[in-house]
């Protein structure tokens, strides 16, 4: 193959070290930059709220719920199964938003690019 032999691009000795040096590097930066946000991603909190925020909830990046505020207002012997699925939506509100900020934070570090699995 006489182009081979002349460097023709897209073949071995055809000029294209360079691109795949730069691609292997930058592949090195998005997965330090992903390791960056997976780690920022366990220090986030997010509040769900529900009931007009009569019960408040937060989560953290690890998918737990860290505490549950009750306003005295929807604490009454009559109203607990309303306030047991207040909480319920509440933790569920929370722990939706922290999801997105973890996706939103991982989608930043890979630039956008889909990794499956990863979200």
């Amino acid at each position: 193959w006489r182009f081979m032999a002349k460097g023709f691009k897209g073949f071995p000795g055809g000029g294209q070290g360079g691109n795949m040096q730069a691609l292997m590097k930058q592949a090195q930066k998005m997965q330090e930059d992903l390791q960056k946000a997976q780690e920022q991603s366990l220090t986030l909190t997010a509040e769900g709220s529900a009931g007009g925020g009569v019960v408040k909830v937060v989560a953290n990046g690890k998918h737990e719920i860290i505490s549950v505020l009750i306003s005295p207002e929807a604490i009454s012997k009559e109203e607990a199964e309303m306030l047991q699925d207040l909480i319920i939506a509440a933790s569920n509100d929370a722990l939706r938003k922290i999801t997105a900020l973890i996706q939103e934070k991982m989608s930043a570090a890979t630039g956008g690019l889909n990794i499956p699995g990863m979200f």
